[in-house]
């Protein structure tokens, strides 16, 4: 079954194999589900064709995949030309939303270390 362009995995879940796609999470996928009125557990190779094509049609209705990056990137690019305090944040590549720097955002900071202990050899014993 393909939606977008994307595969989604046959083996799982509708409900799991829905999140496959970039903008649709587990609460989105279920009520493109219910609206279709089709079974969460239910897999994808076991739906009908007509079923299928009334999950493509709801679903394309919906903003996502490259509309939706798009979308995103316009919005912190705003924030970037506006010079918002976010949009700074945004373009040091710091945390965005109040979180502490002293300690942790090392991954968005790109300052990944492996922690040492105390820094010294420790004494051997003979």
């Amino acid at each position: 079954m393909r939606i977008l362009g994307i595969t989604i995995p046959e083996n799982k879940r509708l409900e799991i194999g829905l999140t496959a796609l970039y903008g649709i999470g587990r609460s989105r996928a279920q009520k493109i589900l219910d609206s279709v009125h089709v079974d969460y557990g239910t897999r994808p190779k076991d739906i009908s064709t007509d079923i299928e094509n009334q999950i493509r049609k709801e679903i394309e209705s919906l903003k996502l995949e490259g509309d939706l990056k798009r979308e995103v990137a316009g919005n912190i690019k705003r924030l970037k030309d506006i010079k918002s305090y976010r949009g700074t944040r945004h373009a040091k590549r710091l945390p965005s939303r109040g979180q502490r720097t002293k300690t942790n955002s090392r991954t968005v900071r790109g300052n990944v270390r492996k922690t040492m202990g105390s820094g010294r050899k420790k004494a051997e014993k003979t």
